[in-house]
């Protein structure tokens, strides 16, 4: 069969599915469009068509609108462009719609389990305006300007215009230069300062690269860390990857790859250390490392948390995934000095942040490891609540196999990815658990990423 590549399909648009996209058929194949909203009659470029049974495709022309549909409101991510706002062209009631169903598909079709969550919106602060996003990452060009990825490819877009960031988080970056082939991470803390910090260039596919090349790095008066990433399989030096569907899938790897080996950092604006706030506890931590992207999410999910979680005085918790510690920090607020709380973050920094922020807490032990492991040795006593937030990929079968063994009387899931959120929960159904709650968070407005929580009871 010959590509459907650019080729034009009028299509009727179906349910939405995972990843932004609403599904359309054409003459046997599946359809997936992007920027369009179901229902709606649109003329559609296919854009990608690796052969099978299905391709991607733009909505560029809307014959038959929704009554959802409104004027895009970010001008970046319309077709051809970036991957930020999947869902710019509907209200932002009908995003959380588009959201909740496809939650509840996955939830069908992966844990077999009907439930159909209402997506909330996430409040800022009080005097909150205009966008939600306080830590941005951006790519800089060869020409050292900084921008974004366009969707599904390594082009970068030197546009930021996306609404997204809090107001003046993105002022006078256009109009500066960086280091070609650089990340720029922008933080605004709750302090309201910004934080601009360089990520020297990431290796490229097949390049080893031991150091940061002398004329690459900033001059002797600019501040440099060291920044660790997760080390994940690179090409090696010389191997070629072949440009097949296979091929193209293992340089993808290789990038993200690439983008988490460990690169030095040049602080370019501020203090490179962000000053958090959640429930009354102040965190100093690296504005390079991870935080809650929505400016009111972490005091949102640290209240729910510690709600579901709930235990007992001198009770014995766990917090996998700890990151700074935010929950273990709710968790032995709860226990009391009588009480055992275990965290365990794998990423380093994460964690000397955190017990820098914890240390009137010392019943709370914050410490460097990999979950898997450290849930596979644990034989001290049966913690009552355990709560686990995972990254994308989700937790897997052998920690949470791990985790039901220990028989907590509570577990607090968290989820960004519907799908491995959906697979995780079938786990602990399987393990003999009930579903308690299940809450869904529209913690990126405009997007199609949504945050799930669930209580699973014993």
């Amino acid at each position: 069969m010959s590509s459907w590549r650019d080729r034009m399909l009028e299509v009727r648009l179906g349910p939405p599915g995972h990843g932004g996209f609403c599904v359309a058929r054409y003459e046997g194949r599946v359809v997936f469009v992007r920027h369009g909203l179901p229902g709606e009659l649109v003329a559609a470029r296919v854009t990608e068509d690796r052969g099978g049974a299905f391709c991607r495709a733009d909505a560029v022309d809307i014959l038959e609108p929704s009554p959802d549909r409104v004027p895009r409101t970010c001008p970046v991510s319309g077709p051809g462009g970036a991957g930020c706002c999947d869902f710019a062209h509907a209200t932002p009631s009908a995003q959380r719609a588009l959201k909740s169903m496809v939650v509840a598909e996955q939830l069908r079709r992966i844990a077999g389990m009907e439930r159909e969550p209402v997506v909330e919106p996430i409040p800022g602060p009080p005097d909150s305006a205009g966008g939600w996003r306080t830590r941005i990452r951006l790519v800089v060009d060869a020409a050292g300007r900084a921008g974004v990825h366009r969707y599904r490819s390594a082009d970068v877009l030197p546009d930021l215009r996306c609404p997204q960031p809090v107001p003046a988080a993105l002022d006078g970056i256009a109009g500066r230069r960086w280091t070609p082939g650089a990340d720029l991470v922008v933080a605004v803390d709750d302090e309201g300062h910004r934080h601009i910090v360089e990520l020297a260039p990431a290796p490229q596919p097949g390049e080893f690269r031991g150091a940061v090349p002398r004329d690459a790095r900033r001059g002797p008066g600019d501040r440099r860390r060291s920044a660790p990433r997760k080390p994940e399989r690179r090409a090696g030096p010389g191997e070629s990857l072949p440009d097949t569907p296979n091929g193209q899938r293992r340089r993808a790897v290789a990038r993200r790859a690439a983008a988490h080996t460990a690169r030095d950092e040049w602080v370019a604006e501020g203090t490179g250390r962000a000053v958090q706030y959640v429930a009354g506890r102040r965190w100093d931590v690296s504005a390079a490392g991870f935080w809650q992207a929505h400016r009111g999410a972490a005091e949102r999910y640290s209240d729910l948390v510690a709600e579901w979680a709930d235990p007992a005085p001198g009770a014995t918790a766990w917090d996998l995934y700890s990151g700074v510690g935010v929950f273990a920090a709710r968790l032995a607020a709860q226990t009391g000095s009588a009480g055992t709380v275990y965290a365990v973050e794998s990423a380093p920094g994460a964690v000397a942040d955190g017990n820098d922020a914890l240390g009137d807490l010392p019943w709370l032990t914050l410490q460097t490891g990999r979950v898997e492991r450290w849930v596979a040795d644990r034989s001290e006593s049966r913690p009552q609540v355990v709560v686990l937030d995972p990254p994308r990929a989700g937790a897997g079968k052998p920690v949470i196999s791990a985790v039901t063994a220990a028989a907590p009387d509570r577990i607090v899931h968290i989820g960004c990815d519907p799908a491995s959120f959906a697979r995780d929960l079938r786990l602990y159904l399987d393990a003999g658990y009930r579903l308690g709650a299940l809450r869904a968070f529209d913690a990126f407005p405009a997007t199609h990423h949504v945050e799930c929580l669930a209580l699973l009871e014993r």
